[in-house]
């Protein structure tokens, strides 16, 4: 991965979509009953995945999924929609966005870090070791202003 930066363009891509995710959901709260407004999330998750599944069936894609993967999807879903409620619940309060999303997202950042390193092996160097103690920091420094 690493040989190619290409990813790097989705990396930044996809933080940029989801600062604007975040965005959309606090300009929402207040304004939208929490459960409409994950509906609209839902409805709107569903209905580009099903443009693209059309999309690569009509250009000859072929589908597949392992009871696995389609668990695991599953998961994604639940997840991804659950936190999208907690966003609701916690901006529909008043919460910062400011606060909120950064140690949300930090804390994310952590925990699939930790699944990484559990679960698939990943491996533990002092330039990782360094950069969780930075995000510990960070998390620390925002939530605590």
């Amino acid at each position: 991965m690493s040989q190619n930066p290409v990813w790097i363009i989705y990396v930044f891509t996809g933080a940029l979509l989801m600062s604007g995710a975040d965005a959309f959901v606090k300009l929402a709260s207040g304004k939208v009953s929490n459960s409409l407004g994950v509906l609209i999330y839902g409805s709107c998750t569903f209905a580009l995945g099903l443009g693209w599944v059309l999309w690569q069936k009509v250009h000859g894609v072929t589908l597949h999924g392992q009871t696995s993967g389609l668990l695991a999807s599953f998961g994604v879903g639940v997840c991804f929609a659950l936190v999208t409620v907690v966003l609701y619940v916690l901006f529909a309060a008043g919460a910062p966005i400011s606060l909120v999303s950064p140690s949300i997202r930090l804390g994310g950042l952590l925990g699939a870090s930790i699944i990484g390193l559990l679960l698939w092996h990943e491996p533990l160097t002092l330039r990782y070791i360094i950069g969780v103690v930075l995000a510990c920091g960070g998390i620390y420094l925002i939530i605590t202003r």
